[in-house]
């Protein structure tokens, strides 16, 4: 029989990380576990109050699928996800860990990972960058420091002080430097910004307006000095085309679209329309981590480091060890749960 158990978890992460939006020191998540024929797949939804992801809103609509898990769908993981989306389409935080658990298991029972059971191949796979978090020039420093030796660095932005502290940052490294201003700049100032970076080896700018704003995403594509990625303006599989003419690419997250299924199939999508191609991840532990690892076949810029920046986790598979992912010999995602969980049900 296909079971359903859901598990709460506290994550720790190893400094305050702070975005435009604000701070978070503990990142609560949830770990849906499938069981069937003696197997366990694991997957992962991180708690969210931007996209109104609430612990207790992910159990209680998984909860409400659970009469629709047939023994049929424990090898075919892309049917459930079509079968159950209707009842979770508000919920797609809920959906990927549903999702990533249901690949895990279907890759398990099958012997393979997942990428594999997918027919894809993974020959030279995106480098992964390492996320600096926002906060005073000298911490910022700090941080970076902390983690030497990563071939990318993604900085995030949206302060006052935007181009002083890559400036402070850049007189530490020769790495590659991606910038994200989480929708906080305006129109103006982003193509501004463009052109000061460019000079200081930024590689790309990500998402630098409001998700909405359109009129001026125009003008950004349009006179910018560097690429311009899409993050909260592509989160659902219709998003995709609607960002042609307006970004240069699309940052794919499993969470927000629900799951590695449609994640895999936006990002065929976007390959489809000339779009630059990337998978980024939230705060997820080793469980999401390993999940969206297996997009690697199909991505031209990774952002994949969400368990290298906890002071704990919860599980072993995928590591990112200094950009390289490294997988696990075991097939599915090769994750194991490796902490007890703070709730269970």
């Amino acid at each position: 029989m296909l079971e359903l158990r859901l598990h709460r978890h506290f994550l720790k992460l190893e400094h305050v990380f702070t975005i435009s939006r604000g701070s978070v020191d503990v990142q609560e998540t949830l770990i849906a576990e499938l069981r069937y024929a003696g197997q366990s797949g694991f997957g992962e939804a991180t708690t969210n109050d931007y996209y109104n992801a609430t612990w207790s809103a992910m159990a209680s609509a998984l909860d409400g699928i659970r009469s629709q898990l047939d023994d049929t769908l424990a090898t075919d993981p892309e049917r459930l996800w079509d079968q159950v989306h209707p009842a979770l389409a508000n919920c797609p935080f809920a959906q990927c860990a549903l999702d990533q658990a249901a690949q895990d298991l279907a890759g398990r029972l099958a012997g393979k990972r997942v990428y594999q059971r997918w027919g894809d191949s993974l020959d030279r796979p995106a480098k992964s960058s390492y996320t600096i978090g926002i906060d005073t020039p000298d911490k910022m420093v700090s941080k970076l420091r902390a983690a030497p030796g990563w071939p990318i660095y993604k900085i995030k932005l949206g302060t006052s002080d935007d181009l002083q502290l890559v400036r402070a940052l850049r007189e530490q490294t020769d790495a590659v430097f991606r910038v994200d201003a989480n929708c906080a700049w305006e129109p103006d100032q982003a193509v501004e910004m463009s052109r000061s970076f460019k000079e200081l080896g930024v590689e790309f700018i990500e998402q630098p307006l409001p998700a909405h704003n359109w009129d001026g995403m125009r003008k950004v594509f349009a006179e910018s000095a560097l690429p311009i990625i899409a993050d909260e303006s592509c989160v659902l599989p219709a998003d995709v085309r609607r960002c042609q003419g307006f970004f240069h690419g699309v940052n794919v997250k499993a969470v927000k679209c629900g799951g590695i299924t449609p994640a895999r199939r936006m990002l065929q999508e976007a390959r489809e329309l000339g779009l630059q191609t990337m998978i980024g991840c939230m705060t997820e532990s080793t469980v999401g981590i390993s999940a969206i690892a297996q997009l690697l076949p199909w991505v031209d810029y990774a952002d994949i480091d969400g368990a290298a920046l906890l002071a704990t986790d919860i599980a072993d598979g995928v590591r990112v060890n200094r950009g390289i992912c490294e997988f696990s010999a075991r097939p599915g995602t090769g994750v194991i749960l490796t902490a007890t969980a703070a709730e269970s049900a």
